[in-house]
C-alpha cells in the first residue's frame, strides 16, 4: 500500500495542504539544479516509504524550493535536501541533508 506524497506546484498549494490537514506534515523541501538531484531523488523514495508506514498520522508534502519561494522562506530552509515537521503550521523540528531510514525515523519519532 503507498501513501500519497503531495507536490504543490506553488506556496497556495502548500498552504490548501496544511489547511486541510490534521495532523502533523513532513515538509520535505527539494530542490531542481544539479548537485541537489541525486539527493533529492533518494529522499523521494525514503519519504514515499516512511510516510506509508506511518499512515494517517503523518502526511507527507514534498517541495520544490524554487516553486514555493515564500514557504521556503517560512520554514528557514537554504539547502537541500531539507525535511521540516510541522504541527499547527508551526514548524518543530528540521534537519537538513540527505537522511536514510533509520534517520528518518529517529527524526520523527523524536518529534511526533
Amino acid at each position: 500500500m503507498t501513501h500519497r506524497v503531495h507536490r504543490p506546484l506553488e506556496d497556495q498549494e502548500f498552504d490548501f495542504v496544511l489547511s486541510m490537514t490534521t495532523g502533523p506534515v513532513l515538509a520535505y523541501f527539494c530542490g531542481s539544479w544539479p548537485k541537489a538531484l541525486e539527493a533529492c531523488r533518494a529522499m523521494d523514495a525514503l519519504v514515499g516509504e516512511v510516510s506509508a508506514e506511518y499512515g494517517p498520522r503523518l502526511t507527507a508534502v514534498r517541495t520544490d524550493m524554487t516553486r514555493c519561494p515564500g514557504t521556503t522562506r517560512r520554514y528557514g530552509v537554504t539547502g537541500a535536501p531539507t525535511v521540516v515537521l510541522v504541527k499547527e503550521g508551526e514548524a518543530v523540528a528540521s534537519q537538513a541533508g540527505p537522511m536514510d531510514r533509520q534517520e528518518l525515523t529517529a527524526f520523527l519519532e523524536a518529534h511526533l
